[in-house]
This record gives C-alpha cells, sequence and structure tokens, in this order.
C-alpha cells in the first residue's frame, strides 16, 4: 500500500490538473508567437536581417486591441530598411493568425542575439493589459566571414532536403516496372506447351 506523502502528492497533482483543465477550456484568448530572423547577404557586401513576427490566438475567444513591440533592435547596430518595429491592430479572433515582417541593415559585424518580441492585448472580462512574449531568435553572426560556396553545394543541400523523397519514388518506379514486365523464363514456358 503506498505511504500517506505518495497519496498526498497524487492527489495535489490530481486537482492541480484539474484546475489548469478548467483554467484551459474558458472563454479567454491565448496568444502565442513566433519570431524569426533570417539574413540576406547583398553583392554590395551589406548584410540585412529580414524579421518576421507571427502571431497565433490559439483561445477560444477574441482578443482585442493587439500592439506589438520588437525594440530589441539597437539603432547602433541597425537601421530600419522597410517596416516598423511596432505594430498594432484592433482583433485578433480564435483560430486567428496575424504576421508582421520588417527589415533591417547591419551596421556592424558580430554575433547578436534577440530579446523576444512583446504582445499586449485586451480581454473584455478584464480592466488590465495582458501581455505575451514571443520566442527569441537564435543568434545572428552578422556581417561574419563566410567562406565561399563550392560548386556543388547547392546540389548536395537538394539530396539533402529531397534525397528520401527521391528514393522512394525510384523503389516504386523499379517495382512497378518489375511487376509490369514479364520475366523470360516464364515466356520461353509458355512457348514450349503449345
Amino acid at each position: 500500500m503506498a505511504d500517506p506523502i505518495s497519496k498526498a502528492l497524487i492527489a495535489f497533482a490530481l486537482v492541480a490538473s484539474l484546475l489548469l483543465c478548467s483554467q484551459a477550456s474558458s472563454d479567454v484568448p491565448f496568444i502565442v508567437a513566433h519570431k524569426k530572423a533570417s539574413l540576406n547577404r547583398l553583392k554590395s557586401g551589406a548584410e540585412r536581417v529580414s524579421v518576421t513576427i507571427d502571431i497565433y490566438n490559439q483561445g477560444t475567444s477574441t482578443a482585442y486591441d493587439l500592439s506589438l513591440a520588437d525594440d530589441s533592435w539597437p539603432n547602433d547596430l541597425f537601421s530600419i530598411i522597410s517596416g516598423s518595429t511596432s505594430k498594432s491592430w484592433e482583433k485578433l479572433d480564435a483560430g486567428g493568425v496575424l504576421s508582421h515582417t520588417f527589415e533591417l541593415e547591419a551596421k556592424t559585424k558580430g554575433v547578436f542575439s534577440g530579446e523576444p518580441a512583446i504582445i499586449k492585448f485586451r480581454i473584455p472580462t478584464k480592466a488590465a493589459l495582458q501581455e505575451a512574449y514571443s520566442t527569441p531568435i537564435l543568434p545572428l553572426d552578422v556581417l561574419a566571414d563566410r567562406p565561399p560556396e563550392k560548386k556543388f553545394e547547392w546540389a548536395k543541400r537538394l539530396l539533402a532536403k529531397y534525397g528520401s523523397l527521391i528514393s522512394v519514388i525510384s523503389f516504386m518506379v523499379l517495382f512497378v516496372y518489375l511487376v509490369a514486365t514479364p520475366s523470360k523464363s516464364s515466356a520461353k514456358g509458355s512457348k514450349k506447351k503449345r
């Protein structure tokens, strides 16, 4: 038989999971945001950072008065080329998605790690604004010295990306070919029986 401490821990875990389930099923928005950045080297030697922030409402009700602020890009390291680092929307329905993109140009060389973007929104049942944070980006090696791309590097990338698909299709074609073509030994045998 289990000791009293184990029983108490199990009971606590059950009560906590029931509370979490009842809280999750209540009628509120649940904001999830994903921030991603990619580097683009220009022929002039400059490097641009393209940032996209996708905001998802995984809850069961609408979020109102959304505002996005991504102030993790210092002015001494980056200059804004297109778009802005902040944006606002009137509402985001349940199950809806919003996306915001802006482009920066790097001024200095180095490794940069950006902080999460902050999304503020209003729920009709609460007076205070709610906050959600996006995922942080992976460190970017801005204006890094990269070795020149080798001749068949593109072929390796294609093979790595589509190699398994090509092999599966090749096996299927080979199987259909083997099943559809008669073997030579059975063709000789059928001639002898005549």
